[in-house]
């Protein structure tokens, strides 16, 4: 995509639009939507090749020189066109050009509905606050008598409270005329009850919702209502970040960890270092929160650069949960449980209350098995297994994750022809099978991806859980978070150590993240938290991770992290891009990164220089972990420095360069990331 494109508007037609407006412009024999980026008396083109831009969509808002200032940014600092930040910022249905016999009504139909003033609230429908904790008052008075820019850091256990800080913090900032709140959360459906109290507390105030699962026509909606300064309170997940708030004045960032915020595709962007830097360029605060906070907004709070404020007690009293682990290596489970386990699981539904049992692994099984040549169900377009899984009315499929491909169960090994085919280890819809059986009388309900497929299934499953109609609820990540069952006793963990020994040096940080917050959906109620606990089924119980775990110690475990980072040069002390490449076959995509390399030493030398040498560090070609995805073949190359500063001045004239080249045979497709999370 071009960084910009010339239109004419004649000194005729008056003034050219301002900067943020939106505008009809030729393109080809159609025409286009587009936003005025800037003005020049004379462009570079000849006068015959410039067409004249056709008009101003005046019933669209103008963005203001906030918003371009942050996507400015943004395109300098992920080395993207302004144009593939600014566009995708706005929604499908305003990015479509009117027909000229139906523009009014089109626009009419975006309308936000949430225009109206709302009704006035009476002091007796006001909502009953709960009483702070000590610390979250002393949380909250200083995070109130911040002026102007300030990164916090609020740093709290599952059930300390943060959300009830987060929802005072904002209603102090919508007393102020005019002013928006920006709440940025990782997943919607996944925080059902965190927009219940919103809407509760918030209940005179006009607030819109931002994120992916919203048709066109509703995102459309919400949108100009913050566009126009007309909702109050934005809540959203990462696109909602580069949404025009005219009068934005606070930001907050909840579950900052979490690596949803980091775009997978196109401009590749954080959202929460996106956050940070429009509330630094606005001179607004912003809070960023988490029980788990990623090591590098822990090391940012560690050298000052954010204030951190903690709440290292649960909100209602009690104690975190103990966490036990169930030493594989001494006993033999069945069907993936450990005979404690199974006992633990009984003795919490005798007791009336609820379990959780987290397994990170949706399907039936992980891979169907060949017990005679050892043949395994492997996907033939991606480098992975395919899963089996149940279908409908009993049926069962093999389906990759990666590409989606899907086949037949075979009846016969197709290397052997042995008839005896068998799942190895169990995913989310066979553990359902076994808790029924080795839990009998429990009332057991499954939520994972596949579940959440269904219109409306999250919900139900959810609703059912607190209304006390499940006894057991098993399911993954959409279970680790954001959940608050009154009744939920007992969190039992399978498959622990899949995390303890990846090649990716993230792999530690993402594990110890992911079981405190499961850990901490247990014992979040006065009467179910003497009865708490939590079980992990592991073969490592010595490994460092789980010591600090059962301390429930985050300070411990980021520090160990942080130490063996810097002692190995990784990140927050060392910053990084990667050079990915996507070909028909691996040596195609090697020979391209080795020849990118090979045209990146002159720039090296400039960025280095003789009183810096190796400032900037570029490592050989290597496949991605996942090397092949849908018959593509995947590398990378990583680059890498101490100095942030000069690994961009490397990377402008380097990709500079690169896009200029035509792609050698075979490749297909190129990308630079910055601030890579998974290498």
């Amino acid at each position: 995509m071009a960084p910009a494109f010339d239109y004419r508007w004649g000194v005729e037609r008056g003034a050219p639009p301002a900067l943020g407006s939106v505008v009809l412009v030729p393109w080809g024999t159609g025409r286009r939507i587009g936003l005025v980026g800037g003005h020049k008396e004379r462009s570079e083109l000849p006068d015959e090749r410039v067409r004249d831009a056709l008009e101003v969509l005046a019933d669209l808002p103008t963005l203001d020189g906030s918003w371009w200032r942050l996507l400015r940014f943004a395109a300098q600092y992920y080395h993207r066109h302004l144009g593939e930040l600014a566009l995708p910022a706005l929604p499908k249905t305003l990015r479509q050009p009117p027909k000229p016999q139906s523009k009014r009504r089109s626009r009419k139909a975006a309308e936000p509905k949430s225009a109206d003033s709302p009704p006035s609230t009476r002091p007796a429908d006001l909502p009953v606050l709960p009483s702070l904790s000590a610390q979250q008052a002393l949380a909250l008075e200083r995070l109130m008598a911040g002026q102007g820019y300030g990164c916090h850091l609020l740093h709290g256990i599952t059930g300390s409270g943060k959300t009830e800080v987060y929802l005072r913090w904002i209603a102090h900032h919508l007393q102020q005329p005019g002013a928006q709140v920006l709440l940025l959360v990782p997943e919607i459906a996944l925080t059902p009850q965190l927009l219940s109290r919103l809407q509760a507390r918030f209940s005179d105030t006009s607030m819109v919702v931002l994120h992916s699962l919203l048709s066109d026509q509703q995102r459309a909606e919400g949108w100009l209502a913050a566009a126009r300064g007309q909702a109050q309170l934005v809540v959203g997940t990462r696109l909602a970040v580069l949404t025009p708030l005219p009068g934005l004045a606070a930001i907050v960032v909840d579950e900052e960890h979490d690596p949803s915020f980091k775009q997978p595709d196109a401009a590749r962007y954080s959202a929460r270092d996106l956050a940070v830097a429009r509330a630094s360029q606005s001179g607004i605060p912003i809070v960023l929160g988490s029980a788990t906070p990623s090591l590098e907004t822990w090391h940012a709070a560690q050298t000052g650069r954010y204030q951190r404020l903690d709440l290292l007690e649960r909100a209602a009293g009690g104690q975190l949960p103990p966490i036990h682990l169930v030493n594989l290596g001494q006993t033999r489970p069945e069907h993936g449980l450990a005979p404690s386990s199974i006992a633990t699981l009984q003795t919490t539904l005798a007791q009336g209350f609820q379990s959780l049992v987290f397994i990170n692994r949706r399907g039936f099984a992980p891979v169907l098995h060949c017990s005679a040549c050892a043949w395994v169900s492997r996907c033939d377009a991606c480098s992975a297994n395919r899963v089996l899984h149940r279908m409908p009315r009993g049926r069962y499929r093999l389906i990759c994750h990666h590409c989606s491909a899907t086949q037949a169960v075979p009846q016969r090994c197709p290397n052997c022809g042995n008839q005896d085919l068998s799942p190895l280890g169990a995913g989310t819809q066979q553990m359902e099978d076994i808790l029924a059986q080795q839990v009998p009388g429990a009332r057991v309900l499954r939520l994972d991806r596949d579940v959440a497929r269904k219109k409306g299934a999250t919900q139900a499953v959810l609703d059912a859980a607190h209304a006390g109609e499940a006894d057991i609820l098993v399911g993954t990540q959409m279970l680790a978070k954001g959940h608050d069952f009154q009744r939920l006793a007992l969190v039992l963990v399978l498959d622990a150590d899949n995390g303890l020994y990846s090649s990716d040096f993230r792999a530690p940080e993402r594990l110890f993240a992911t079981l405190m917050q499961v850990a901490g959906r247990a014992g979040r109620s006065a009467e179910v938290a003497a009865h708490a606990r939590v079980l992990i089924q592991t073969r490592f119980v010595d490994h460092p991770l789980f010591a600090a775990l059962q301390a429930h110690d985050y300070p411990r475990f980021a520090q160990e992290q942080l130490n063996e980072r810097e002692a190995a040069g990784l990140p927050p002390f060392r910053y990084q891009a990667m050079l990915r490449v996507e070909a028909r076959s691996f040596a195609q995509a090697h020979a391209w990164l080795s020849a990118a390399r090979d045209q990146a030493q002159p720039w090296l030398t400039q960025a280095g220089g003789a009183k810096r040498p190796n400032a900037v560090v570029l490592y050989d070609p290597v496949p991605m972990l996942m090397a092949r995805v849908a018959n593509v073949e995947r590398a990378q190359l990583l680059i890498e420095s101490a100095s942030r500063k000069y690994l961009h001045e490397f990377l402008t004239p380097w990709q500079a360069q690169l896009r200029t080249q035509k792609l050698s045979d075979g490749v297909l497709r190129w990308v630079l990331e910055i601030d890579p999370l998974e290498l």
